[in-house]
């Protein structure tokens, strides 16, 4: 009762209640504070990760503009009914290259994580041509334009160079061929030699089935990269981080 009565005290006081408050709030800060000042890195290296490619960048840029983001989370939690539905939780490393990332919490349509190679390059032309004819219950709009926007990846380069001002590690060789292998990455029957030999394992395709390059090549490049950098069948998560 004494510790009640000592309780009331600070409840009902409402100076001495702020004043605790913050010190409550300020150890706390410390606590989780303090540790970042003693490691060099806060994300984990994983082997795999890479940075996007010309022409995965440029649909991510796509991805963005038409506000896929809004309705799409791209963080699994490790909670038993997502990573059963979804996939191995997200690992902060697999976004390390993204600027902006696109975690969050809202999902109309299912989070995109691990969405790379799960559906064929058709399927994604059918599902963002008339996402109803896919999935008829789908409040999702239509995207049927992308296929007839071409691009050339005429200031992929440029954008290549501002992603490595913040950390990206695009090398000069990298940003010199961008708009090449923009161009190389969804003609298959082409040569790729160099792209691979920069990017490593990419995937190769016409993408939207068209002789054209367009946002639908772009975009749907980037869809199928999400969640494929990783080996999950081998990978280990460092116990001492």
């Amino acid at each position: 009762m004494a510790f009640l009565d000592k309780h009331k005290s600070i409840e009902t006081h409402a100076t001495l209640l702020a004043v605790l408050s913050l010190v409550v709030v300020a150890i706390g800060g410390i606590v989780e504070i303090a540790p970042l000042f003693y490691i060099q890195n806060t994300i984990e290296k994983v082997q795999g990760v890479r940075p996007y490619t010309p022409l995965e960048l440029a649909g991510r840029d796509i991805y963005i503009r038409e506000g896929c983001y809004v309705c799409h989370s791209q963080m699994i939690r490790p909670m038993r009914d997502e990573v059963e539905r979804y996939g191995h939780y997200s690992l902060a490393a697999e976004s390390m290259y993204d600027h902006p990332f696109q975690w969050g919490s809202k999902r109309t349509g299912p989070d995109l994580a691990r969405v790379g190679g799960r559906y064929s390059d058709a399927w994604h032309v059918d599902h963002l041509t008339n996402p109803q004819a896919v999935v008829p219950e789908s409040v999702m709009p239509k995207y049927s334009y992308l296929l007839r926007a071409t691009v050339d990846g005429e200031h992929i380069a440029q954008i290549m160079s501002t992603h490595a001002m913040v950390g990206v590690p695009y090398t000069s060789d990298m940003i010199d061929n961008a708009v090449a292998d923009f161009a190389a990455q969804a003609n298959p029957d082409g040569d790729t030699s160099g792209l691979e030999a920069r990017y490593g394992r990419v995937t190769l395709s016409n993408f939207d089935g068209q002789s054209q390059l367009t946002e639908m090549d772009a975009l749907i490049a980037y869809l199928q990269v999400l969640g494929t950098m990783v080996d999950f069948s081998t990978f280990q998560p460092d116990p001492t981080r």
